[in-house]
């Protein structure tokens, strides 16, 4: 009796054990070889369009004010190759070589054919611009190839196109996961044949609830592109976050309650995890590639989910916190929006979200909270900062 009741207990204990050690429904324990420390820290950039000089290195001092380690920016197909087999390369070599002189790494997003690539579609007046991905993956492949080949070892990550569940980012075409998997996979093979150690990521997905021929909701597009095998054509898999004017904590579920839609909060990135997890993909990190709040008053599509400056500053804050204590390590990458491009105004729904002010110049309080909130970078944790105007000096960023 005494050996039943004890091997009874044996098989309680070991049952309770399993239990606990499959309770994390985020299997964080199956990510072994993350191409991203988690966490890494970025910024988005618009240094192509240095128009006075000083943009670019403006930008890329304050992502080191950050203690930040990273910046993304577009290399627009349409600005390097504006015509076939016409290369202009000049602002991208700046680029390049003004992160590497201040020690930011670059995560590089390849998007927005030219016109002649996807002659397909009506021609556009004169001014106008329609974002389509190229008739030819052939010759999208090349302008990948082309890119990857020149930075080759200089640049960290490529983010391989951007929302293409929109139709807007699809040639005003119904999104199709299938066609993008065919655009993915060709630009993937020629930046892995180019530059073998660069990190590629999937275009990062616009969180929405609509699911028609304007957008493809950002879940079923995911399992779409699962369904076409993209998988092995990425290092990371590419997702957005933007917070929808609530605290970051605030869950799917909660929004579900309340009849928001799961796909309006932050944590909307635990379902997508899920959903690779189904796939038999948990191994996989995620890139956060758009995260931030706006505080826009003026766009009545924006002005919804608006917060206040103060509140923008606290949520992001409290974002990065929640992904330390929460996603390590399956999420590596997260990229605030933006530093304000040059000659937004007020009339621009971007203007609203970025962490200055890009008429007057001046920084917003999300600039400071982030500057001197505490960093998270593997197993090290570099403490929350009361200022941060001083010099930057490495030795106060562990994750560089």
């Amino acid at each position: 009796m005494i050996l039943t009741l004890f091997v009874v207990f044996i098989i309680v204990v070991g049952l309770l054990l399993i239990t606990r050690q499959n309770h994390d429904p985020f299997h964080a324990d199956a990510i072994i070889d993350p191409p991203f420390t988690s966490l890494t820290y970025g910024v988005q950039i618009f240094g192509w369009w240095d128009v006075d000089g000083t943009t670019l290195g403006h930008h890329l001092e304050w992502v080191r004010l950050l203690a930040f380690t990273h910046a993304k920016q577009i290399f627009a197909w349409q600005d390097i190759e504006p015509n076939p087999d016409e290369w202009h390369f000049d602002v991208a070599d700046r680029i390049v070589s003004e992160a590497e002189n201040k020690g930011v790494y670059l995560v590089v997003r390849l998007s927005d054919a030219p016109d002649w690539a996807h002659p397909s579609l009506p021609p556009q007046s004169e001014g106008s611009y329609v974002d389509a991905p190229a008739d030819n993956p052939d010759d999208w492949a090349e302008f990948c190839g082309m890119v990857a080949a020149r930075y080759a070892g200089r640049i960290r990550a490529y983010q391989i196109w951007n929302e293409p569940n929109l139709s807007r980012e699809w040639g005003n075409r119904p999104p199709n996961a299938a066609d993008y998997v065919v655009h993915l996979r060709a630009c993937s093979e020629a930046i892995r044949a180019a530059d073998p150690n660069a990190i590629i990521i999937s275009a990062g997905l616009s969180p929405t609830g609509n699911m028609d021929d304007t957008a493809h909701r950002d879940d079923l597009y995911l399992q779409a592109m699962y369904d076409a095998n993209f998988q092995q054509y990425v290092d990371v898999v590419g997702v957005h976050a933007p917070g929808w004017g609530v605290p970051p904590e605030y869950g799917p579920d909660d929004a579900e309650r309340d009849g928001r839609g799961r796909w309006a909060t932050f944590r909307r990135v635990e379902d997508l995890r899920k959903i690779m997890i189904a796939n038999g993909d948990a191994a996989r990190q995620i890139a956060i590639l758009e995260m931030g709040y706006t505080i826009d008053q003026t766009n009545p599509d924006y002005a919804w989910h608006a917060v206040n400056e103060a509140q923008q500053r606290d949520y992001l804050v409290a974002a990065f916190r929640y992904a330390a204590e929460h996603w390590r390590p399956w999420v590596g990458l997260m990229s605030v929006i933006y530093f304000a491009k040059p000659g937004w105004t007020q009339a621009d729904e971007q203007f609203w979200w970025a962490l200055n002010d890009a008429e007057t110049g001046a920084i917003r309080p999300a600039f400071a909270g982030l500057a001197q909130m505490e960093k998270y970078c593997g197993d090290v944790i570099f403490p929350a900062r009361d200022e941060y105007e001083s010099a930057y000096a490495p030795e106060y960023n562990p994750c560089h």
